[in-house]
């Protein structure tokens, strides 16, 4: 039985960050990008209201996730959301993703946050039936709007 491994990242924690990025890129099969420097990675890691938990196997990182903490006008208990979620394809399906959402869970408990959230695209089945699976008190159907914004190099 393969030894997984779940742990948050502290500030210090960048390479690992990097190797978690490298699994988003794959899974997600980001276009080529500039990735932001060493200096913001570490920057975002040392933000109180940006957590990132990865799963290694053999000291590789497999997967992990991204989340933001986000204050509440309407109540004292902040609530978490899970930006990003990704295992790499040969690591799928053996419950790393399950750990990973259950370790964020705890997180969440042990923090006092009131809730924590996640989104799947419509299309994403895969995605979907694995949330579905992890135990969550609902599910809302939404429609999320963005707005793609002029790209300025603002940390230079």
């Amino acid at each position: 039985m393969m030894q997984v491994d779940i742990k948050m990242l502290k500030a210090n924690d960048v390479d690992a960050f990097n190797q978690l990025l490298n699994v988003f890129d794959i899974v997600f099969e980001y276009e080529p990008y500039q990735r932001p420097n060493e200096k913001h990675l570490i920057r975002l890691l040392s933000n109180e209201s940006f957590n990132v938990v990865i799963a290694t196997v053999d000291n590789k990182v497999v997967g992990g996730l991204t989340t933001y903490v986000l204050d509440q006008y309407h109540s004292t208990q902040p609530v978490l959301y899970v930006q990003d979620l990704a295992v790499l394809e040969e690591y799928q399906r053996k419950g790393i993703g399950k750990k990973l959402m259950e370790f964020t869970r705890l997180f969440c408990e042990q923090k006092g946050y009131q809730s924590m959230f996640i989104q799947a695209e419509k299309g994403d089945d895969y995605a979907v039936e694995f949330y579905r699976t992890t135990q969550p008190t609902g599910e809302m159907e939404v429609l999320y709007f963005y707005y793609n914004l002029p790209q300025h190099n603002v940390l230079g």
